[in-house]
């Protein structure tokens, strides 16, 4: 599905030149779950903006369904991602002012989905993660759990081919940590490819594998268990 070939990235001040990302080789294939740890600054984030079409690399190239979209303006970026590639934020990322179920239904919105239709997968996907009873709430009156329920569903409502997590459990608490875990993995079984930037070992446990980078590049791989295996 993804695959980067010496993938280049590079932040310039003034005074100083960091390379974030240093040639990084990187493939996901379709239905794999692909933990992404190392220490902060070691250019995790990067990558993960990169392959979300968030920004461009400096120098490298990145295929997205086999197509090389390394040099694609930000238009472009923006009409891949629609419908393509769903996000879920360490802080949730919700809008105040939109309860949840409009909240979730955002994304379809942009897609030009007609209200009908919109209803119908909305409700389906709040029934999915367990939080239909909290359609009509906002966010600051959820738990940080029941607000990343939300921010899941948000991220998946349109069935994109590619889920990016940064930092899920980042600002929960272990219990909620690990039923959004639990849920991250069943839609994985279901078929979505997901690439998760953790710090967190225990949640690198429900990935396929884990890749390791450090100052910009990768360092080692490990296969955690086979495509296809349920993690109890």
């Amino acid at each position: 599905m993804i695959r980067t070939n010496n993938l280049q990235k590079i932040f310039r001040t003034e005074e100083i030149e960091t390379m974030a990302l240093n040639s990084v080789n990187f493939e996901v294939k379709n239905g794999e779950f692909v933990a992404v740890m190392g220490p902060s600054g070691c250019g995790k984030s990067t990558l993960l903006n990169i392959i979300g079409l968030l920004d461009n690399p400096d120098g490298g190239d990145y295929f997205f369904d086999g197509v090389n979209v390394a040099k694609y303006k930000e238009s472009q970026r923006t009409n891949l991602r629609k419908g393509n590639i769903g996000f879920v934020f360490q802080s949730f990322n919700l809008i105040d002012e939109l309860n949840v179920f409009e909240n979730v239904e955002l994304p379809l919105l942009y897609l030009n989905i007609n209200a009908k239709q919109r209803r119908e997968m909305v409700e389906h996907v709040l029934d999915r993660v367990n939080i239909s009873h909290r359609a009509k709430h906002f966010p600051q009156q959820l738990s940080g759990g029941q607000q990343q329920r939300v921010a899941i569903a948000r991220a998946v409502v349109a069935k994109p081919k590619l889920l990016l997590a940064d930092e899920p459990t980042g600002n929960l608490d272990s219990k909620n940590g690990l039923e959004v875990m639990h849920l991250l993995s069943e839609l994985n079984q279901e078929g979505t490819t997901i690439v998760m930037v953790t710090h967190s070992l225990h949640d690198a446990g429900f990935a396929h594998r884990t890749v390791n980078l450090f100052d910009g590049q990768i360092i080692t791989e490990e296969v955690k268990k086979q495509l296809g295996e349920v993690l109890h």
